[in-house]
C-alpha cells in the first residue's frame, strides 16, 4: 500500500522504497556535463522548475535563446491553464530573458512531438541547430534523451535538469506519491517506447529493472503504458 491513501500527500519516501526509488532516480540521471549549445530546448510539464532551470541557464550563457515546447497534459491544465510552454515563457521573461530570445512551440503534447515540433519550428525559422540543452524534469532526462536520438538524429543533446537531491525534489513537488509513479512511468517507457520505435533503446541494468517491478508490484503503477 502506498501513501495515495492519506487525505495529505506524503512528501517522504517509503523507508522499505527508498533503495529502489534512488536507483531509479540516479539511472533516469544521463550525468552530463553542461557546456555551450545552439539552443536551449525546456520541455513541457507539471514542473516550473523546467522554466527556472533554462532561466538560469540562459543567463549564465549556454544558450543565446531557448525554445519552450508544450501544450496541456491532464496533469498540467489546472496549473498551466495558458499551456505549458506560454507559462515556461512568462516565467523567463519576468526573470531577465528578453522576449526576442525565447520561441514558443504550443502544441506538442508528448516528448516525441516535442522534439518534432521544435525542430520544425526551428527548420521553418532557417535556425541552423546542431546542439542543444534539453532541459526536462529530473526523472525525465533519459527518455528524452532516447526520444530526441531517434526523431532528431543529427542533433547532439546534452541533458539537464533541476539539480535537486532526490528528497529536495519530492519536497518541491510536495507528493512523494506523485514523483515514485512518475519514476516507475519513465522507466517503463523507456522500455516499451524502445520497443514501439519511438525512442532509442537505452541499457538498463537488471538492478534497475529489479527496483522498477518492485516498485510498480507495491502499487506505484499509475503512470504504466500498459498496467500488467
Amino acid at each position: 500500500m502506498t501513501h495515495a491513501d492519506q487525505s495529505t500527500p506524503a512528501t517522504t519516501i517509503p523507508a522499505e522504497h527508498r533503495a529502489d526509488v534512488e536507483t531509479l532516480w540516479d539511472y533516469h540521471n544521463m550525468h552530463h556535463e553542461l557546456r555551450p549549445c545552439d539552443i536551449g530546448i525546456g520541455l513541457g510539464s507539471h514542473d516550473l522548475g523546467v522554466a527556472i532551470i533554462a532561466t538560469d541557464l540562459y543567463h549564465r550563457g549556454y544558450f543565446p535563446r531557448i525554445v519552450f515546447t508544450g501544450a496541456n497534459a491532464p496533469t498540467t491544465i489546472e496549473r498551466f491553464p495558458r499551456g505549458e510552454a506560454v507559462h515556461y515563457a512568462e516565467y523567463a521573461v519576468g526573470h531577465g530573458v528578453p522576449k526576442d530570445a525565447i520561441l514558443i512551440e504550443p502544441n506538442a503534447t508528448n516528448t516525441q512531438q516535442n522534439f518534432e515540433l521544435t525542430r520544425s519550428l526551428l527548420d521553418e525559422l532557417r535556425l541552423p541547430i546542431s546542439s542543444a540543452i534539453v532541459i526536462t524534469r529530473p526523472y525525465q532526462q533519459r527518455r528524452a534523451f532516447a526520444t530526441a536520438a531517434k526523431v532528431w538524429p543529427h542533433l547532439r543533446v546534452v541533458s539537464a535538469s533541476n539539480p535537486a537531491t532526490l528528497d529536495g525534489y519530492v519536497g518541491s513537488i510536495g507528493d512523494v506519491d506523485k514523483v515514485i509513479n512518475m519514476l516507475v512511468g519513465d522507466t517503463d517507457r523507456i522500455l516499451v517506447y524502445a520497443e514501439q520505435g519511438f525512442a532509442v533503446p537505452q541499457v538498463m541494468s537488471d538492478g534497475v529493472k529489479a527496483a522498477y517491478r518492485r516498485l510498480a508490484e507495491s502499487g506505484y503503477d499509475k503512470r504504466l503504458v500498459q498496467k500488467p
